[in-house]
């Protein structure tokens, strides 16, 4: 993996030397886009509108527009001179609990790995953080933008996750969401049972995206010739009006039976010595 960013961790009069690596990767299909009357690709070209040329990418600057059709050429070292620590300094400002923290103000993850000679400061820091339960609140400049961020323990590494600032989440104010609803104590006895039966550890290799597998397929069959079929309907939706209890016993009766049919039909049977001493081994049964 390639280092995205180097610099220092800060918390107190503690210096942390860091690189830090994206802890995700985008696996999406490449569909590019084509000429319909001769499947050729459309290629994007950087062009100058002013002189009417396709511009070279050694030619290309950023800027940023100050007037209308005025613009000032900005560099790396122009943001680097506009606080010169925070584009190589993680600077730690508190601590605070990650479950006081809503789940929606966080962004994307980073690795954080020690630079050579930071390996014991960074080792402290990560049990420390562990210990402690807590997570450090800081601040940090990636891509010329300035991110709040959470550094945690995550097993033998510390990872960095950007998060959105208060005044980037949307208020809620402007949607029409249920007051109070007039929920009997069965109906919400039985969605309990409902979220019961489907409980589980959470296990994401367990997960996969189906759709991506499913859009393959079609490219594949189109690639051969062909004609992918569109799949069966399943069947009308729901009603506008529908009888919420109904509905939540059969989720749970279609639940409980494919948690029965997932679960493996093997129980364990203990033989047991007639002098009494435990056994030394098992035999399995399979119920039939």
């Amino acid at each position: 993996m390639r280092a995205i960013w180097k610099g220092n961790i800060s918390f107190a009069l503690v210096s942390i030397p860091i690189s830090v690596f994206s802890a995700t990767r985008r696996d999406e299909l490449s569909l590019h886009y084509l000429h319909k009357k001769d499947m050729s690709p459309v290629s994007y070209k950087r062009f100058c509108d002013q002189e009417a040329v396709e511009v070279p990418w050694e030619e290309i600057t950023r800027g940023y527009e100050y007037e209308k059709g005025q613009y000032v050429e900005i560099t790396d070292e122009d943001l680097d001179k506009a606080d010169i620590e925070l584009t190589k300094t993680i600077p730690i400002v508190e601590f605070v609990h990650e479950e006081e923290i809503d789940p929606l103000y966080f962004d994307k993850p980073y690795y954080l790995e020690p630079q050579k000679g930071g390996e014991r400061a960074y080792a402290l820091m990560r049990d420390a953080l562990a210990q402690s339960r807590k997570v450090g609140i800081a601040k940090v400049v990636l891509k010329s933008r300035e991110h709040l961020a959470a550094l945690k323990s995550v097993g033998e590494l510390m990872t960095l996750q950007t998060m959105r600032f208060a005044h980037e989440i949307v208020e809620t104010g402007a949607l029409n969401l249920p007051k109070k609803a007039d929920i009997s104590k069965k109906e919400m006895d039985l969605a309990n049972t409902l979220i019961d039966s489907m409980s589980d550890k959470f296990d994401p290799t367990k997960y996969k995206d189906e759709y991506h597998d499913k859009v393959l397929e079609i490219i594949q069959m189109k690639v051969a010739g062909v004609s992918p079929q569109a799949p069966a309907a399943k069947g009308p939706g729901p009603a506008k009006v529908i009888d919420l209890m109904e509905v939540l016993k059969q989720s749970l009766n279609e639940t409980q039976k494919a948690k029965a049919a997932r679960s493996p039909a093997v129980e364990e049977e203990t033989v047991v010595a007639s002098n009494g001493r435990s056994p030394k081994s098992t035999r399995t049964k399979k119920v039939k």
